[in-house]
C-alpha cells in the first residue's frame, strides 16, 4: 500500500466525466448528515456544518451530493450559506421525489407537478440558475416512470437541469429510465459489506454511467477487533473507513463515493482515503473477506 502526500487529497481519487462533459473528482462528499436527528431540521452545530463544507472544498472535493428532502431544504440552504458564490468547478448534485412528513419518514412522490415545484425550490435554495446533476430520489410506483422522467427531461430542455440521474433502482429500472431520458448517474446502496447492487454497478460500468454508492462506509462487522479491516488497518496505518473507501475507488472507474460526516476531523480522515492505494493482493483480500 502506497500513499502520496498532497494538500488536495480528493484530487488523488482521479476524475470522472458526468455525461462525458462534466468533470468531477471521484471522491466527493455527501451532505445528508448536516441536518438534525432523523435527517430533519437544523444540524446540532450549524457553524461546524459550514466549516465541514468549506473544508471539503479546500481538500479538493468538487462533487457534493444533497437532496431537497434533507431537512427538508435545510441541507441545500446550508450549502448555499457555506459555499455561495460557488467555485467554477464545484458540482452540486441534488435530488427530488421524496416527501418528508416528519423525522425518519420518507415517502415517494413522482407527480410531474410536484417534481417541477421541487426543482424550482432547489434552484432557489441553492442559489443556482441551473442544477448540474438532478436525481430522481426514488421512483414513485404510483406514477408512470415516463411521466416522472418526462417532466425532468422537460426541465432539462428549459435549461434548469444539466444532467439527470436516478437513485435506488434495479438494472431493469435503469434500462427503462434510459429509454425516457439520458441518465448519467445512478445512486444505490453499496459498500464493502453490502454488494447487493453489484449487477447495477456492473451495468453502469459497462455503459460508463457514474455509480454513486450511498452509505459507502459500512465497516461494522468488518472493523470489529480481529476482523479483516481491523487487521489490515493495523498493518497499513490506515483507518477501517479509509480502507473501505479505498476499496470502493479501486472497485470501478465509474465509482463516485460520497462519504458524509458532520465533523471536520472525520471529513479529513475520509478524504485522505484517496491517498491509499491498494495492491492487487490487498484489494482481493478485502473483497474476499465478506
Amino acid at each position: 500500500m502506497n500513499t502520496q502526500p498532497t494538500d488536495l487529497p480528493a484530487v488523488a481519487s482521479g476524475t470522472f466525466d458526468l455525461g462525458g462533459n462534466l468533470t468531477v473528482n471521484r471522491l466527493g462528499y455527501g451532505a445528508m448528515q448536516l441536518t438534525g436527528p432523523g435527517v430533519w431540521g437544523e444540524p446540532r452545530d450549524p457553524d461546524e456544518a459550514v466549516r465541514v463544507l468549506r473544508r471539503a472544498v479546500e481538500l479538493g472535493v468538487n462533487f457534493i451530493d444533497t437532496a431537497d428532502a434533507y431537512g427538508p431544504f435545510v441541507n441545500e440552504q446550508l450549502i448555499r450559506r457555506a459555499l455561495h458564490p460557488y467555485a467554477d468547478d464545484l458540482v452540486i448534485a441534488t435530488k427530488g421525489g421524496l416527501t418528508r412528513p416528519g423525522p425518519g419518514d420518507w415517502r415517494p412522490n413522482g407527480r410531474p407537478e410536484y417534481l417541477r415545484r421541487q426543482v424550482e425550490l432547489s434552484l432557489n435554495h441553492l442559489g443556482l440558475e441551473r442544477i448540474d446533476l438532478y436525481q430522481l430520489h426514488r421512483i414513485d410506483p404510483k406514477v408512470p416512470l415516463a411521466d416522472q422522467l418526462g417532466e425532468l427531461a422537460l426541465l432539462q430542455q428549459e435549461g434548469k437541469l444539466r444532467h439527470l440521474g436516478v437513485s435506488e433502482v434495479t438494472v431493469e429500472q435503469l434500462k427503462e429510465a434510459r429509454t425516457q431520458a439520458e441518465i448519467v448517474s445512478v445512486q444505490n446502496l453499496y459498500n464493502l459489506a453490502n454488494r447487493s447492487a453489484e449487477d447495477v454497478l456492473n451495468y453502469a460500468e459497462a455503459e460508463n454511467i457514474a455509480f454513486i454508492p450511498w452509505f459507502p462506509i459500512a465497516t461494522g462487522e468488518l472493523a470489529r477487533p480481529g476482523g479483516p479491516l481491523d487487521s489490515a488497518s493495523k498493518h497499513h496505518g490506515a483507518s477501517p473507513s479509509q480502507l473501505a473507501l479505498a476499496w470502493l475507488l479501486r472497485r470501478s472507474p465509474v465509482m463516485l463515493p460520497i462519504p458524509g460526516t458532520s465533523k471536520v476531523a472525520h471529513l479529513e480522515e475520509n478524504t485522505a482515503a484517496a491517498l491509499v492505494q491498494l495492491t492487487d493482493d490487498e484489494f482481493s483480500s478485502l473483497t474476499d473477506a465478506v
